[in-house]
């Protein structure tokens, strides 16, 4: 595996993983690679999701965080988008049994509620059909933006300062972390990049202040255990010190 890696801080001593975020990254030049449609890119790359869901666990991996659909991918074709909310649909149909006969809780971040109404009233069985399980927690990241999730939580602090609920003087990083979408939910220990670029592309902003950073130039179709196994070996040997010395 060729790993092209980054830490955002050195020194101190490493933690264990407990909350894996991915940037699923490579449907397309997998797809172009091997003369196919971006859509088989698309289909190969759920069932990348599927081989990284089962195996997480194993890892000592408590939460998973895909980031599935971005704001920004609606400026893509509008036939490409129809196939990822199809997609979509296909794999809550199609896996949300297997999930929850293996305890998974699966929960969504983003601007979800905006999506088409029957795919909305999808996810939310989904989310309640599994509310209470104990296992591996699957956070999909769903018409996500982290500077669109920044500024809805500030316009919700706004909104309590206007009516007179809320002293400005009182707002602090615990309080902007309560009214973002994964308020209850520990920041991401490692950000994981698929397909070699290197960048965050606007992905859990806010919540990756200090998590480390691995790139991969595998391309998420073909990310496996093996290639996730690596990914947490690589974090293993990362110092970490939140900015403490």
């Amino acid at each position: 595996m060729s790993l092209a890696v980054a830490s955002t801080q050195a020194g101190g001593t490493a933690s264990s993983l407990r909350h894996l975020a991915i940037i699923m990254d490579g449907n397309g030049r997998w797809a172009k690679a091997k003369r196919l449609p971006r859509l088989a890119g698309h289909r190969a790359g759920v069932e990348a999701v599927r081989r990284v869901v089962e195996a997480a666990p194993d890892l000592g991996i408590e939460i998973l965080t895909l980031y599935a659909f971005s704001s920004e991918n609606w400026k893509r074709p509008a036939d490409e988008v129809s196939d990822l909310m199809g997609l979509l649909r296909h794999y809550i149909r199609s896996e949300i049994k297997e999930l929850h006969r293996n305890g998974v809780r699966l929960s969504f971040i983003g601007d979800w509620k905006a999506l088409q109404s029957d795919l909305v009233e999808l996810l939310e069985d989904a989310r309640q059909l599994t509310a209470n399980n104990t296992g591996l927690r699957l956070v999909m990241a769903l018409n996500y933006g982290g500077q669109d999730e920044m500024v809805r939580a500030v316009r919700t602090l706004a909104a309590d300062v206007a009516a007179g609920r809320l002293d400005p003087a009182a707002i602090d990083t615990d309080m902007v972390g309560d009214r973002l979408d994964t308020a209850g939910m520990p920041p991401p220990d490692l950000v994981l990049r698929t397909s070699g670029e290197q960048r965050l592309s606007n992905f859990l902003l806010w919540q990756s202040a200090y998590a480390e950073f691995v790139a991969t130039d595998i391309l998420w179709p073909d990310f496996d255990r093996v290639a996730l196994a690596d990914a947490v070996a690589e974090f293993a040997t990362r110092e970490r010190r939140f900015g403490g010395r």
